[in-house]
């Protein structure tokens, strides 16, 4: 299968995904910040952005990088927070407000066009996202003004045991779990992160490492939620697994998950996140 078309199909399966969990995804992670989400307020203070300033925030889901700018700009910037899915783009809507100076477009990264160009754009937990990461970069480039500003964040790829004591174990079980196109930690270390930005023409990157903390609850909390909130793709995937299948599966995860279990039951995972700007000149 070419590449093209490949990254076609694996964008319109994000989508429904993205449409089917979004409200699951705000009201779990983003509204409160939690966990990973705490980097939101250090992408911001990174990113420089200041009052008056004309903002994109690419990706911008239900709207937490996009609510917080709108301090950060006042009345007299421009914010435009774009994202392909419906269902994200009614909830940020709703929860910030749609004051007169932000606007949301439902919208592919890679196809947007502005008529005026931006001073900065955000891009929080997307990039790995985008099959065609050089043309999305491409695009933010052009969309900038001349010394305008990126600030990108992506999970680290070697400390993010949330994900990894799940599905390392359900991969080995089910081989074709997850899509391989694209690969969802390409851009977690600093050099591989650099070295993509640095190829769509972009010059003085300074790439930065924070760890957060995230408690799930007890074993039973996180497995449980996990299969609870998955996507229907995935869910129907798991649901094939034979009882015997099920249930070593999830004594595979609960091993996983033992070095990171405190006296009182609860896990307390560590989660290693990226956070990149860069500037066109």
């Amino acid at each position: 299968m070419k590449k093209n078309s490949r990254g076609i199909k694996y964008k319109q399966r994000t989508i429904l995904v993205w449409n089917e969990v979004a409200l699951f995804y705000h009201k779990r992670w983003a509204k409160n910040e939690i966990g990973p989400f705490a980097v939101t307020k250090k992408l911001l203070d990174l990113s420089k952005i200041k009052k008056g300033d004309s903002v994109l925030d690419i990706a911008c889901g239900t709207g937490l990088v996009t609510k917080k700018l709108i301090r950060k700009v006042g009345s007299k910037g421009q914010i435009y927070g774009i994202d392909s899915s419906e269902s994200a783009i009614k909830i940020a809507r709703k929860w910030t407000g749609d004051p007169k100076n932000l606007h949301f477009v439902r919208a592919d990264a890679e196809r947007i066009q502005f008529k005026t160009q931006f001073d900065a754009i955000t891009c929080q937990y997307a990039l790995f996202f985008f099959p065609d990461e050089q043309k999305v970069l491409r695009n933010m480039k052009k969309l900038l003004k001349k010394n305008g500003t990126i600030s990108l964040a992506v999970h680290g790829k070697y400390n993010v045991p949330y994900f990894d004591c799940i599905l390392e174990p359900v991969k080995k079980m089910i081989p074709d779990y997850l899509p391989k196109y694209p690969e969802m930690d390409r851009f977690g270390t600093k050099e591989t992160f650099t070295d993509v930005i640095k190829k769509a023409g972009f010059s003085k990157i300074v790439v930065k490492k924070f760890v957060f903390q995230y408690s799930p609850g007890t074993f039973s909390d996180y497995w449980n939620n996990y299969k609870r909130h998955l996507s229907k793709p995935l869910k129907e995937k798991l649901d094939s697994l034979t009882k015997i299948q099920k249930s070593n599966l999830r004594e595979m995860v609960k091993d996983k998950t033992l070095e990171y279990t405190k006296k009182d039951r609860k896990i307390v995972f560590p989660w290693e996140v990226l956070v990149l700007t860069a500037k066109k000149q």
